[in-house]
């Protein structure tokens, strides 16, 4: 198994850079990647990897989502929460609507059988769609309309939605006794029992980490290991009664940021890092899940259906966008931004055919075609009209965020030491300034000037106030001396 992930690591690096070479998301390489190395096409991946691979692809799923819980503001989600909740079911609805009524034309499925497959396929893939939204967050894309917010909140409670669809079609195939309006009920209980289960742990760190000031790393693995254990808490009390951990993890985030947004970004820069490993796993054994063979047993009829679905889908997603402030080219980019296909129709393609639904082979050979045709396709449309639709401006805030990144920042309440005093400090206030820059001919006001954090540090007296005594000032900016050259961020543990 390590040889495994040792091909992993080097062979998904190099997609990544060579993709990213031609302006395309690296992931769409290592998708390429797991498909070529896993068990249906070379076989480089030992079979002792794909037996953990299910695990491996949780975490680094729980990885995303909680760095999407530590960016996710409550005054963004105010603004689209509405529109969240509607793109989170209309979409899908017409997409299921579509593929029950075509899938029989098409394949040798009855409409039952068509309305699992549409059940499948109707999920958008939170494995592709979050770290896109999450890298237009860094860079300050679409975020004056919150638009990356709202495709990751969507995208999350229309997995459970979706799912929950799932399991009654696959009950009413199988002629299994159903409880439509029991099982339908499960969609707001599931999403209510999970923001719940994040919030409670969400809480109790916040108080662990403002008692004891423990490293960041540990700080992170805390959360994290948290996070693994409320997916496990889904599992064993699913009999009973369902919880969408998922969003459980995300609330963990939200809940931090909101009540204490410097250790909120502290915990949010080390899982970025923990990220670009966990993205390497996701992605290559997200690959390795697709079968080729059975993909082209599909044929030009299961592209069909897949398009088919899409199309109706666009439609239901255009729509629940029209009470917005979006503009046609922002809808047009959400349309987009929810055609990806992939770790549900992974974790859920082959469940019917095991059921012993009489269409389970043909309805696998579709969930997987679908994650061949929409993953890379759907990635790459997301990167590129991104780029060309979503807003940005040279004054947004976020080029504070890859100042202090660079810089390495201490945040206010943390205590440092001076490098060559050796003198114990506080960062007691911090400002956000807009400072002049060089000026150059043609430069235009905004790019004239550049973003510099300025902090006052108070020496530390026992007997002392913050604010009262000794304090300095210290400005920094990214041309300048680095934060880390004359100080040392201490911690407890």
């Amino acid at each position: 198994m390590a040889v495994s992930i040792a091909l992993i690591i080097l062979l998904g690096l190099g997609a990544d850079y060579l993709l990213r070479r031609v302006k395309l998301p690296g992931l769409v390489g290592m998708l390429f990647v797991g498909v070529f190395a896993g068990p249906y096409v070379l076989d480089l991946i030992s079979p002792e990897m794909m037996n953990v691979s299910g695990d491996f692809r949780k975490i680094a799923l729980i990885v995303i989502l909680l760095r999407a819980g530590f960016e996710l503001r409550r005054d963004t989600l105010n603004r689209v929460g509405k529109a969240a909740v509607t793109l989170s079911m209309v979409p899908a609805l017409f997409e299921i609507a579509a593929v029950t009524w075509i899938g029989p034309m098409l394949l040798p499925i009855t409409h039952l059988e068509a309305a699992v497959l549409g059940t499948i396929l109707g999920a958008v893939s939170p494995a592709v769609v979050v770290p896109l939204m999450i890298d237009f967050m860094d860079r300050g894309r679409g975020t004056q309309k919150g638009i990356p917010t709202l495709l990751l909140g969507a995208s999350a409670i229309d997995d459970v939605f979706v799912i929950v669809l799932f399991t009654i079609a696959l009950g009413m195939a199988g002629g299994g006794e159903i409880h439509l309006w029991a099982q339908l009920a499960e969609v707001p209980l599931s999403i209510g029992l999970g923001i719940l289960m994040g919030i409670i742990p969400g809480f109790f760190l916040l108080w662990l980490f403002r008692r004891y000031d423990w490293r960041p790393p540990k700080r992170t693995l805390v959360v994290l290991g948290t996070a693994i254990l409320l997916t496990w808490i889904e599992g064993a009390v699913e009999r009973w009664v369902p919880v969408a951990s998922l969003l459980g993890v995300m609330a963990i985030g939200f809940i931090i940021l909101e009540k204490s947004e410097p250790i909120a970004h502290i915990i949010s820069q080390k899982l970025k890092k923990i990220w670009v490993f966990a993205e390497l796993l996701l992605f290559v054994l997200v690959g390795a899940q697709v079968n080729v063979q059975v993909a082209w047993k599909a044929g030009l009829a299961g592209m069909g259906v897949v398009l088919a679905g899409l199309f109706f889908r666009s439609i239901g997603t255009y729509l629940s966008l029209l009470g917005t402030p979006l503009n046609w080219k922002e809808r047009l980019f959400c349309v987009v931004a929810y055609v990806p296909k992939a770790t549900v129709q992974a974790a859920i393609g082959a469940i019917p055919l095991a059921a012993g639904v009489a269409g389970g082979e043909i309805i696998l050979a579709v969930a997987v075609l679908s994650i061949v045709l929409t993953a890379p396709l759907g990635a790459i449309g997301i990167m590129v009209m991104g780029e060309r639709i979503l807003d940005h401006g040279e004054r947004s805030n976020y080029r504070f965020k890859d100042l202090r990144e660079r810089q390495g920042l201490a945040r206010v309440g943390e205590r440092v030491r001076n490098k060559a005093s050796g003198a114990v400090w506080k960062v007691i206030e911090e400002k956000e300034i807009w400072t002049p820059a060089e000026e150059k001919p043609g430069r235009s006001k905004d790019a004239a000037e550049t973003p510099a954090i300025v902090q006052r540090f108070w020496m530390e007296d026992p007997k002392g106030k913050p604010g009262t005594g000794k304090t300095l000032m210290h400005t920094y900016i990214a041309q300048g001396p680095a934060f880390v050259d004359e100080w040392e961020i201490l911690y407890d543990w």
